[in-house]
């Protein structure tokens, strides 16, 4: 059991390392980040979404057969969240009008990557080798993941220094935190419940997607925007291929 724990903590704290990898690289880079922001913000979408649809979905269903009310309730619970933020703190102070464009993308992978964290816990306890497969198709998204939330932190206005560390606590540190408040209570978090979590993360990842990447790269009319976005799409099939 303990051996266990050690290498659930060791593998969520690598997805955690390759996330701020992500965060790092971007930030050394940043103006070519900036010029080439569209296309991650087309390769995360496809990436989320996909993903989403491909497996987070079925998965939660599989595991909770009121799944999709947890999916609406995580989709319209980040869109009320965003309505909040843009009536109290973005119009009522006009240096962070467009903090909502940083802060809600940021919220929706952060909630996600502890859900990743739970998920690391869970497998190991099934198995090692279960584990490992599932280290293996998750870590692929971590390095996009940081990226996109770093840069998005930047076009809402937050400075290099904030955008890299809430970049780096949402998307990164909250891994092996997931993974250490949900071990010990690891025989409490039965398959509907870990369903439902699934499914409120899947409703959070597919609102970032559709409402805020999106939306914002079609803006720009980028030459290759849709070769990213098919990009990401790929990425998400071959994490789902990795799981199978």
């Amino acid at each position: 059991m303990e051996n266990t724990f050690w290498t659930a903590l060791a593998t969520s704290s690598l997805a955690a390392a390759v996330t701020s990898i992500g965060i790092y690289t971007i930030r050394n880079y940043v103006d070519w980040g900036q010029r080439n922001s569209t296309y991650f913000m087309c390769f995360a979408a496809g990436v989320l979404i996909s993903a989403s649809f491909l497996h987070i979905i079925p998965k939660s269903l599989t595991m909770n057969p009121n799944a999709s009310i947890y999916l609406l309730v995580g989709f319209f619970g980040l869109h009320l969240f965003n309505r909040f933020i843009t009536a109290f703190v973005c119009q009522k102070d006009p240096e962070k009008e467009q903090y909502g464009i940083g802060i809600i993308p940021m919220i929706g992978i952060g909630f996600h990557s502890l859900i990743d964290g739970f998920v690391y816990s869970i497998a190991f306890t099934v198995s090692i080798f279960t584990g490992f497969l599932a280290t293996a198709g998750m870590v692929l998204h971590e390095f996009p993941e940081g990226i996109i939330t770093y840069l998005l932190l930047l076009r809402g206005g937050f400075k290099e220094r904030s955008a890299m560390i809430l970049a780096f606590l949402a998307a990164a540190l909250t891994t092996p935190v997931g993974m250490l408040i949900s071990y010990p209570i690891i025989s409490e978090i039965d398959k509907p419940m870990l369903g439902a979590l699934l499914s409120l993360s899947a409703g959070a990842l597919i609102y970032v997607g559709a409402t805020h990447l999106l939306p914002k790269a079609e803006q720009e009319h980028k030459r290759y925007s849709f070769v990213a976005l098919g990009g990401g799409v790929l990425v998400a099939i071959i994490i789902v291929l990795s799981k199978a």
